[in-house]
């Protein structure tokens, strides 16, 4: 039951790597016919308002003297997913084009214009100029077969614990010990074995009503999953974004807002379960935003729009 809920890695490296053996020509050929494309698209506004989301730069800025050639670029030991992320994209354009790249989780602001996966939630956060890099742990949307009245009236949480994760640790602190609440850290380390739970799967945690979305290092890798469930997210307001533009999201429409306190979760909790229309309501809302990353061609015209962009204002 399980198997459906599970994402194949594997996989997407055959694909990533089989796709290196396409000519970088062949792309470049593409990118101006592609491009012209976007121009005559009915979702044009659509289009530009994404992309000047993920590239808020709006002026010509200096070329950064480190930065790399896309054609000097090598494979790398680590962070695999994130070359072959990156790469999908940069081969469209000139091997002599210069880029700058963060990879991993990016929870600060850039001191020049760089590639990244995530960046702050804040109004000075141009510098990180975001790419759907990752995808293949970040972009889950499993099909859940299992009903919300079906599920278990309880609140999950599942996750690593640092001692940097103090909205993690609060929430552990606050909630570990109620009925509602499933909530357990997986990380062998002192002094917090005493909130120790067993890891669970996917398709375990979404037999719950309410599953908790906690940010980590950077973005909850959970959220997307979650929204695309028929489970309700609770969390706090997210500070950190990536290509699923988690600043767009709105409390208590495609989630539950809870304090970052957390004192209000068991209230919250017994309200939706008294009204159980409000987060269906919540959960078809979730599913109406995931929908906008399903369409893959114009993801990926966002994704060369987004470094034309780029590439274009580099002096």
């Amino acid at each position: 039951m399980s198997f459906r809920y599970k994402n194949f890695k594997q996989f997407y490296y055959l694909k990533s790597t089989l796709k290196l053996l396409i000519p970088n020509r062949y792309f470049q050929w593409r990118l101006s016919s592609l491009l012209k494309h976007a121009e005559k698209r009915n979702d044009k506004s659509y289009l530009f308002e994404r992309i000047n989301h993920y590239i808020k730069i709006e002026k010509p800025f200096a070329s950064i003297p480190d930065s790399l050639r896309i054609g000097d670029i090598k494979f790398p030991d680590k962070l695999k997913t994130y070359h072959f992320d990156t790469r999908e994209f940069t081969r469209y354009f000139p091997d002599d084009y210069r880029i700058n790249r963060i990879f991993g989780d990016v929870s600060y602001l850039p001191k020049n214009p760089s590639i990244v996966k995530s960046r702050p939630i804040t109004p000075d956060n141009s510098n990180a100029i975001l790419l759907n890099l990752n995808k293949i742990r970040h972009f889950t949307f499993p099909k859940d077969i299992t009903p919300y009245h079906q599920k278990k009236n309880k609140l999950i949480w599942r996750g690593a614990l640092y001692e940097h994760h103090t909205l993690r640790l609060k929430c552990l602190q606050t909630l570990y010990d109620y009925e509602q609440c499933d909530i357990g850290h997986t990380s062998n380390r002192q002094p917090y074995l005493k909130w120790r739970k067993p890891r669970l799967n996917m398709y375990n945690m979404l037999q719950h009503k309410f599953v908790m979305v906690i940010e980590g290092n950077d973005v909850a890798t959970s959220l997307k999953w979650v929204m695309a469930s028929n489970s309700v997210v609770i969390m706090t307001k997210p500070r950190f974004e990536t290509w699923f533009m988690e600043s767009k999201l709105i409390p208590d429409y495609h989630y539950i807002l809870v304090n970052d306190d957390y004192s209000d979760v068991i209230e919250k909790i017994n309200h939706y379960l008294a009204h159980p229309d409000q987060a269906l309501q919540i959960i078809n809302n979730a599913h109406a935003y995931i929908q906008q990353f399903k369409n893959k061609k114009r993801e990926k015209l966002i994704s060369l729009m987004v470094l034309n962009k780029y590439f274009q204002l580099q002096q």
